[in-house]
């Protein structure tokens, strides 16, 4: 780190020349390939971005000109040169810098970036921002890649681009997918010709001086260009998609190739209008494991930097990962019902749909960074009478809100919409916590949402959507280790809205829904050792809820704990308080744990937990909280009643004749 322990901000980049800034890359690289050996974190992607990053704040005047990252788990290398680079250990830990671009974190970060295909869009509005402020001299560019050019709404971008006034660069960083065919001499020389400084110069003069004598107008000029990317495709015998929407289009050229990418970069950076740099990347470059498989090594965990082995800490012995019972379940039941088919947007190996990939290839489709097509997609397939599972982490899934109503709910069509890392997800932070779905999905007709236990239940409620239900049907689970190891139980029908009681007790209550009922059984049993004894009551279902059991609970109980893994606002809590407006239980009390009104940090899922009252010594505080409470009202009352002072027996029942009264009434 001779050279990169020198480098606070962009600004000591530009004192290097061209060896050392090359030297600066190989010292980036070892940097991350150390850090996240022993601080997990997105790996593969920010290797390949190192020269592209260096190129980049070395010839722009940052943070003043904008650099919009999409996907960005790209950017480490970014944040590593824009003073952070000693606090970069911190990364994704609670209390220190974030795994994505963060602007409350650095003024370098010009955009939260942490779900896919938003980069054209954002800057675009930055560039025609520039425009209308009179700042021509500020430089806006949108990094794209890793996948994310398969999301629509980068095309939205695109399609918009051309059309406002900006002077907008674009660079795909091409790691994976083949858009044009990266061969032959003549494309050679046409980027070294499109890219020269003499070449768009004279352009230009050209292009001025045919609009001085009014021969060229921009209708024209949009003729013309459309007319020469013709005449350029035929020559190279490629046709380009970006050329299509009126966008200036270079390369590709070779992401690694750091002296070409100055070169390049230099002479398109002053060009007006919106343009395209293609460049070619190596996900994982610079370390070989990761180079040879870049989908493993994406996220690839604690690893020994030396062998490039993986340290897996979890035992055979323990429960499976909610995903991968999701993922063998799935085939389980694809076995015996050929109309079963699986969806994900891109996220096979994630969500554990790789095992039904792998075994039934043609009825298992990745449709790329895509959830609203995902989700219209299935319902497609549901038309025709296929059994759609659609598996999407459930902050995606808020991409594909308008496609859940418009085009499953309201069609009532049968798809098992299956919400993965569903609650607090730990270090990817507030872009990726999936605290919103209980909330966001409660208030759409013709839906039934449930939150599995355990394994079992999430086994249960899989074969129920396909055999006992038949509309759609929302799954959500959460990110990690399950509860038992003997996961693989025969499957059976659940009772659809039906919820039931884990355990008796008395005054308190305690409702739960999903896997977050784990540690409400752990945090009763703790009061009951300190003599104070809660019910608790697993819902299992959100949508339609148990109105029996809540009536059963409201009738026993006066005061109610609602524990859920999500937000409060709307949420389960929330309903089982619309219940009892309803049905006119105003003397109970009733305490909402669960995801306030604000954006969860990102560190462990315990931390987070901890952090937000929802871990067993949440639930149990707030339970000796409540207990204390009841006493308090009882003394209250007890010093209230005067028609038997003496009878200390008849007052200590007063909450049951009240109950009694209830209930006769």
């Amino acid at each position: 780190m001779k050279l990169l322990k020198q480098i606070n901000s962009p600004d000591d980049l530009k004192k290097l020349n061209i060896e050392q800034l090359q030297q600066v890359c190989s010292e980036l690289r070892e940097y991350i390939i150390d850090q996240l050996s022993h601080n997990p974190g997105h790996f593969a992607s920010s290797l390949g971005t190192v020269e592209l990053t260096v190129a980049l704040h070395y010839l722009y005047n940052t943070p003043y000109d904008r650099l919009v990252w999409d996907v960005g788990h790209q950017a480490y290398s970014h944040k590593i040169l824009t003073e952070r680079r000693d606090k970069f250990p911190t990364n994704r830990k609670l209390g220190g810098i974030s795994g994505f671009p963060n602007p409350e974190e650095s003024e370098y970060d010009t955009f939260v970036s942490g779900h896919a295909s938003t980069s054209i869009s954002a800057a675009l509005g930055m560039a025609v921002a520039a425009y209308l402020n009179h700042e021509d001299d500020r430089h806006v560019v949108a990094i794209i890649g890793d996948g994310a050019m398969t999301g629509g709404l980068a095309y939205e971008g695109l399609n918009n681009a051309c059309s406002q006034p900006n002077n907008l660069l674009i660079i795909l960083n091409d790691n994976d997918m083949s858009i044009d065919h990266n061969v032959g001499g003549l494309r050679d020389y046409l980027v070294k010709l499109t890219t020269s400084s003499k070449y768009n110069k004279i352009r230009n003069q050209v292009y001025q001086a045919f609009k001085q004598k009014n021969l060229i107008d921009e209708n024209k000029k949009n003729f013309i260009l459309r007319f020469n990317n013709s005449i350029k495709s035929l020559l190279s015998r490629q046709q380009n998609l970006f050329e299509g929407f009126n966008i200036r289009y270079f390369g590709p050229i070779d992401g690694h190739d750091l002296p070409e990418l100055i070169r390049v970069l230099n002479n398109i950076k002053d060009m007006k209008g919106p343009k395209l740099l293609h460049i070619k990347t190596i996900k994982g470059k610079g370390y070989a494991p990761a180079e040879k498989s870049a989908t493993i090594w994406h996220a690839p965990g604690l690893f020994d930097k030396e062998t490039g082995e993986r340290i897996v800490k979890r035992r055979k012995d323990q429960p499976q990962l909610y995903q991968d019972v999701f993922g063998h379940t799935l085939v389980e039941l694809a076995e015996k019902n050929e109309k079963i088919v699986a969806i994900t947007p891109a996220m096979p190996t994630g969500c554990s749909m790789n095992y039904m990939m792998e075994k039934f290839p043609e009825r298992t489709f990745d449709v790329g960074i895509a959830e609203a097509h995902a989700v219209t997609f299935s319902a497609g397939l549901a038309k025709e009478g296929l059994i759609p599972f659609c598996n999407i982490y459930s902050s995606f899934m808020q991409r594909a809100y308008d496609q859940v109503i418009h085009d499953v709910a309201l069609q009532k069509l049968k798809i098992i919409l299956c919400l993965d890392r569903a609650g607090l997800v730990g270090e990817d932070g507030p872009t990726h916590h999936g605290v919103f779905d209980l909330a966001y999905m409660r208030s759409i007709p013709n839906l039934t949402i449930a939150a599995p236990l355990n394994e079992h239940d999430l086994r249960n409620l899989m074969y129920t959507a396909v055999y006992g239900n038949e509309g759609p049907f929302v799954i959500r689970y959460p990110k990690g280790q399950g509860e038992r190891v003997d996961w693989q139980n025969p499957m059976h029908i659940i009772p659809i809205g039906k919820g039931r009681k884990l355990k008796e007790g008395e005054e308190i209550a305690v409702l739960s829904i999903g896997a977050i009922g784990n540690n409400v059984a752990k945090a009763v049993e703790k009061a009951a050792e300190k003599g104070v004894f809660a019910a608790h009551y697993d819902l299992l279902f959100l949508k339609p809820i148990d109105e029996e059991l809540l009536k059963e609970i409201a009738e026993n109980y006066t005061y109610l704990i609602t524990v859920e893994n999500g937000v409060i606002t709307g949420g389960m809590g929330s309903a089982v308080l619309e219940f009892l407006a309803a049905h006119h239980y105003t003397d109970i009390h009733v305490r909402q744990l669960g995801i306030k009104d604000e954006f969860v940090t990102h560190g462990t899922i315990n931390e987070l937990k901890h952090l937000c009252g929802i871990d067993e010594d949440g639930i149990l505080e707030a339970i000796m909280e409540a207990n204390d409470t009841i006493k308090k009202s009882t003394k209250v009352k007890l010093k209230q009643k005067t028609f038997n002072p003496l009878n200390i027996k008849q007052n200590k029942s007063l909450q049951q004749l009240e109950r009694a009264k209830r209930k006769l009434s």
